[in-house]
């Protein structure tokens, strides 16, 4: 556990670094509120949901790229690849609860007639998955640019491509249109059992895909000691 919280440390004191980037994260989903709150109040709670998932992916993208070098050392050094993983899947998840209570507490006290229980349910879920989704970014693209230009392929196609259409159940937010749906438009809950089923199928594949890719970078050689 005392490794884990090293690594959950290192994390966070990474991502304070970069001050610009971490600005960014903050202010984004405010950008993707406003933009939409005079005309469009409900619309304007799916707008926060998707800077959420943005900034929260590009947070951990920029702390794996940024821990990748550093990593075969801890590795060679005793940590296991789960501590390093799960020591930056932590930092990652407080850093998307300390992002997320404040807009639920913009959004319970401005707008009025949705469902708050299940938006603030959709927090919680973003905050599990989007990080799961840099992390997997950070591993297959090792560049930043790279990662950072997927990442708004994906939310611009979040945005535009019909929700009801099989492709779009393929994206790894979908579900916060469908429990977005439930709260907003306090529709059946239909909506809301389908969110919980994509949002558990992506947790549970992002975990393993990330694992994995982990595994295989930081498999430790025999033939390699750490410097006495």
């Amino acid at each position: 556990m005392r490794k884990t919280l090293t690594v959950a440390e290192m994390a966070l004191r990474e991502i304070a670094r970069r001050r610009s980037v971490l600005a960014i994260i903050l202010l984004l989903p405010l950008a993707f509120y406003l933009t939409r709150r005079e005309e469009h109040l409900g619309q304007s709670i799916r707008f926060v949901f998707l800077g959420l998932s943005w900034a929260l992916s590009t947070a951990a993208l920029f702390a794996a790229n940024a821990a990748r070098g550093m990593e075969p050392r801890l590795r060679l050094g005793g940590y296991q690849t789960w501590q390093l993983v799960l020591g930056r899947l932590g930092a990652l998840w407080a850093l998307g609860g300390a992002l997320s209570v404040p807009y639920f507490l913009l959004i319970r006290f401005d707008q009025h007639d949705v469902r708050y229980g299940p938006i603030a349910l959709v927090m919680v879920l973003l905050t599990l998955v989007a990080p799961l989704f840099g992390l997997l970014l950070a591993a297959v693209l090792p560049r930043e640019l790279e990662g950072t230009l997927v990442l708004l392929l994906v939310v611009g196609l979040q945005m535009m491509m019909d929700p009801a259409g099989e492709a779009s159940r393929l994206l790894p937010f979908w579900f916060s249109r469908e429990i977005g749906t439930y709260a907003v438009d306090q529709t059946g809950a239909d909506y809301l059992a389908r969110g919980l089923v994509h949002a558990a199928v992506m947790l549970a594949v992002l975990l393993a895909a990330v694992g994995t890719a982990s595994a295989v970078r930081l498999r430790r050689r025999g033939h390699l000691r750490l410097a006495g």
